[in-house]
C-alpha cells in the first residue's frame, strides 16, 4: 500500500468552469494537485479554468462528459486516468438549475432532477474512481452540499431533499471505505455568489447577509480553502462530517 499524498494521481472537479467549481480546481492546483476540470456544455469556461491553473505553474486539463450518465462517466474517468493519472480526489460539485417551485407545483420529475445531480451523479462518479483509490491505497470525496438542509427553505422541497440525500450518503460511504484509507465528507455552504447570481439585486444580497453571524456573504476561495483542507492528507482523520461554510448561519 502506497502513502497517499499529491503523486498519488490527479484531483477531479466536476462542474469546474465557473463559479465555485473554477475555485475549487484552482485551491487543488495550488495545493499541488494535478486537476481534471470537468464540464458538460462551457467549453471556453473550462478553458479559463485550465489555463488559470497553468499560469500558476499547476498542471490541469480539461474533460466534457455528462456526470449523470453512466457511460459518459466511464469514459471520462479513463481519459482522466490514461492522461493525468489515477483519481486520487473526487469533488463533486456538478449542479443544475435550481428553481424555486411551489409545493402544490412540485412534481417528481423536479424531484429527479436533482437527485441526478446529488445522488446519481456522485454515485457513477465514485464507482469509476473507486478501482484507483483502492489501487494507491487511499483517496478523499469531498462532496458539495448547502445549508438549505438544515434551513429547508420554502418552495425548495426538491432541492433541499437531494441535498440531504447526499448527506445521508456520504456518511455510508465515510462507514464502507474507511478501512480502505478513502474518506468522504461534505462541505456546505451558504449563499457565496458567482456569475450565476449576476441579477441578483442588492438588497436581496444584503438581506442574506445581516441573517449571517459575520454579517457578509462568503467568498468561493473561502469555501475552496476548506475543500483543499479535506482533500489533503493532513485530513486523513476526517471522515463522514458534514462542515459549513456559511459565517455561522447555520449554527450547532
Amino acid at each position: 500500500m502506497t502513502t497517499f499524498s499529491v503523486d498519488s494521481g490527479c484531483a477531479l472537479v466536476t462542474g469546474a468552469s465557473r463559479g465555485l467549481g473554477r475555485a475549487l480546481a484552482l485551491a487543488l492546483a495550488q495545493s499541488g494537485w494535478a486537476v481534471a476540470v470537468n464540464y458538460a456544455h462551457d467549453e471556453a469556461g473550462a478553458a479559463q479554468t485550465v489555463e488559470g491553473i497553468t499560469a500558476a505553474g499547476g498542471t490541469a486539463r480539461a474533460y466534457r462528459f455528462d456526470v449523470t450518465d453512466v457511460e459518459a462517466v466511464e469514459r471520462g474517468v479513463e481519459e482522466i486516468r490514461a492522461s493525468l493519472g489515477p483519481v486520487a480526489v473526487l469533488v463533486n460539485n456538478a449542479t443544475g438549475p435550481q428553481p424555486f417551485v411551489r409545493l402544490e407545483d412540485q412534481t417528481w420529475e423536479d424531484h429527479l432532477g436533482q437527485l441526478r445531480f446529488f445522488v446519481q451523479a456522485p454515485l457513477l462518479l465514485l464507482q469509476a474512481a473507486l478501482p484507483d483509490f483502492r489501487r494507491i491505497g487511499g483517496g478523499r470525496v469531498v462532496n458539495i452540499g448547502s445549508e438549505v438542509v438544515h434551513l429547508g427553505n420554502a418552495e425548495f422541497g426538491h432541492y433541499v431533499a437531494a441535498k440531504a440525500a447526499l448527506v445521508g450518503l456520504s456518511r455510508s460511504w465515510a462507514n464502507e471505505l474507511g478501512p480502505d484509507g478513502i474518506t468522504v465528507n461534505v462541505v456546505e455552504p451558504g449563499w457565496i455568489p458567482v456569475e450565476r447570481h449576476a441579477d441578483v439585486d442588492a438588497a436581496a444580497r444584503e438581506a442574506y447577509a445581516a441573517t449571517v453571524p459575520l454579517q457578509r456573504m462568503g467568498q468561493p476561495e473561502e469555501l475552496a480553502a476548506m475543500v483543499a483542507f479535506l482533500a489533503s492528507p493532513t485530513a486523513a482523520f476526517v471522515t463522514g462530517q458534514s462542515v459549513a461554510v456559511n459565517g455561522g448561519k447555520t449554527l450547532g
